[in-house]
């Protein structure tokens, strides 16, 4: 078998098994693959043939890979409490400056109101301004 089929056999296995793990980097090394191949097509001896698959390899690990991560991953996504800002909650005992208790999504959240002179009563629908801490920072809706 030719040197150029199996750089293009292991460049198939390579991208195959980055459509499972989604790490990018296995993408990069059968890029790499690719590469070789069409070097070793063109009559490159052994030696050189690694030396490509080398050096495009850690030059696209290295620097194309993060890059690439980056524009794949979704932008404005937002994790943990984090998310829960902007959400609407339901007052479950009377919110003040002080203190308070609200429902987000199922959980109850201690909670205090944005406006310390407001006076929130059980039922008010408000909308999560922040979280501090464990404390739900909250306003009513209008």
């Amino acid at each position: 078998m030719d040197l150029w089929a199996i750089w293009l056999v292991a460049a198939a296995v390579l991208i195959a098994a980055e459509t499972v793990t989604l790490t990018v980097a296995l993408g990069m090394l059968g890029g790499a693959a690719l590469v070789t191949a069409a070097v070793a097509a063109a009559g490159v001896p052994l030696p050189f043939q690694l030396l490509v698959f080398t050096v495009v390899a850690v030059v696209s690990v290295v620097f194309v890979r993060p890059r690439v991560r980056r524009a794949l991953r979704p932008q404005g996504e937002r994790f943990g409490v984090d998310a829960l800002v902007g959400r609407t909650a339901h007052v479950v005992a009377e919110v003040t400056g002080t203190g308070g208790r609200v429902r987000i999504g199922g959980e109850e959240w201690t909670a205090r109101a944005y406006d310390e002179t407001l006076v929130i009563p059980p039922g008010t629908a408000v909308d999560v301004m922040e979280i501090s801490g464990a404390t739900a920072v909250v306003y009513p809706r209008e």
